[in-house]
């Protein structure tokens, strides 16, 4: 296995492709994920809760990401053809599980009933695309010669340095094949995004050469959607993209920054500073508490 650096603590935010998704989309969304603990008129506890309010589409990729994670952990440890019998059971079993353990944004704000079953068929439907690609076939030809070397779902946030400044890139799948290269594949269950997930990727690679000192040019960034259809969308890094990907980073992290009163130790600016984007409150686990959308919010709830 390649030896992933440690960092040591400190601070200050890291730039990661969805945290500066968050911020460029709601101001004040961005606020509650990540600087509850600074809002002096909801109780955190609150906050946390509507935090983790789920939803079918978010489940359904959690599901298809874990299994095929537990799927690529025993490849590694023997080829023997995936009975599909187990395999559906698998994928059933640890529906039930998580749809037991979480509320859903549908079911607190519509009141809707959320089929199990329609998470477990979108899930299961998403891993045996996969497995049935010739991608499948390929990856287990490369496992019985470097399989120890695979780095499967970094753990921890994937912490890493993009032109020196703290970033986050959690890698879903790294190996090195047979042709010399080292692969990142990173599974999609959602719309394709071709533009976003390309950077997201870009980003990746930048990860693998500061952890294991990878070329970029010998790095393959592969995005794989899983739904409907299987499909592969490879990422070009080459040095433009790199120095666009850095440049980016740059100046994203200094937008965020401006939102902090002391940015060495990650304190923001008051609440109100962060602005409210009203197009995108129908679907935010924070609309309930959302200062000045509470009419709004109870609304949703009548509809």
């Amino acid at each position: 296995m390649y030896e992933i650096k440690k960092f040591p603590y400190t601070d200050i935010l890291g730039w990661s492709a969805s945290r500066y998704d968050r911020f460029s989309g709601c101001k004040r969304q961005y606020f509650y994920d990540y600087y509850a603990k600074y809002d002096t008129d909801v109780p955190l506890s609150k906050i946390t809760a509507l935090k983790q309010l789920t939803s079918q589409a978010l489940e359904t990729g959690n599901i298809a990401h874990d299994v095929i994670r537990d799927m690529l952990q025993r490849l590694q440890k023997t080829t023997v053809p995936i009975n599909i019998a187990k395999l559906e059971k698998y994928v059933y079993d640890m529906t039930q599980k998580y749809c037991n353990a979480k509320t859903f944004s549908e079911s607190y704000y519509d009141g809707k009933i959320i089929s199990a079953d329609a998470i477990y068929n979108a899930a299961l439907k998403s891993v045996k695309n996969f497995i049935a690609s010739p991608r499948f076939d390929w990856v287990i030809s490369n496992a019985k010669e470097n399989s120890a070397l695979w780095v499967i779902e970094t753990e921890g946030y994937g912490e890493t340095r993009i032109e020196g400044l703290k970033a986050y890139c959690k890698v879903d799948f790294l190996l090195p094949a047979q042709d010399g290269k080292v692969y990142i594949f990173d599974w999609k269950t959602g719309k394709p995004d071709h533009i976003k997930h390309a950077k997201q990727l870009a980003g990746y690679a930048l990860w693998a050469n500061c952890h294991f000192g990878t070329s970029i040019e010998n790095t393959e960034p592969v995005i794989i959607y899983l739904m409907p259809d299987y499909n592969e969308v490879k990422v070009n890094v080459g040095e433009a993209e790199i120095k666009q990907i850095a440049a980016s980073v740059k100046d994203e992290t200094r937008q965020m920054y401006a939102y902090l009163k002391d940015i060495e130790k990650n304190v923001p600016l008051p609440k109100e500073e962060f602005e409210i984007t009203t197009s995108k409150c129908r679907f935010c686990n924070y609309k309930e508490i959302c200062t000045g959308y509470k009419g709004r919010a109870n609304r949703f709830l009548q509809d």
